[in-house]
């Protein structure tokens, strides 16, 4: 390869790039899709008399990495592995409802580690899978509507 760099006057350095083989070639990562934000307002479509209807952009959503920003409810105990995410600062327990009054402004979160929590008036970003629909969950009992798994959580 010295014998043709030299004769057509291409530098070896750009011999190599020509072959793929320069230091300065990087290879790309396949892109990661940022989550979906999604807002408390986004979660339902209407009410009608079954009761809360989830919006298209919640079903469509359904399965994808999402963001949300909100606060979180006091936890049951200290250290936990989920948390209920609220639209506003709340002092209640939001588990204590039925399917049917089930509150439009709250989604459980759901961590791979159990955590010490922040103040119920703290801004959180929280990030997660979206299930949507109602399940129980068989080790406390408590019904969601629509949940983050494998999720994470800063302060705001």
């Amino acid at each position: 390869m010295g014998t043709i760099c030299s004769r057509s006057g291409i530098s070896r350095r750009d011999a190599l790039a020509i072959v793929g083989l320069s230091p300065l070639v990087t290879i790309a990562k396949p892109a990661v899709a940022a989550p979906t934000r999604l807002s408390f307002d986004d979660l339902y479509g209407k009410i009608s008399v079954l009761g809360l209807e989830f919006s298209d952009k919640a079903k469509s959503l359904d399965g994808q990495d999402v963001e949300m920003s909100g606060f979180m409810a006091p936890p049951l105990k200290a250290e936990a592995k989920f948390f209920v995410l609220t639209e506003i600062p709340m002092s209640i327990c939001p588990f204590c409802s039925t399917d049917a009054d089930w509150p439009d402004n709250i989604v459980v979160i759901y961590l791979d580690a159990a955590q010490t929590f922040v103040q119920p008036g703290v801004r959180i970003e929280v990030s997660g899978k979206l299930e949507v629909g109602s399940w129980t969950d068989p080790e406390t009992g408590f019904l969601s509507r629509l949940r983050l798994r494998g999720a994470t959580y800063s302060i705001a």
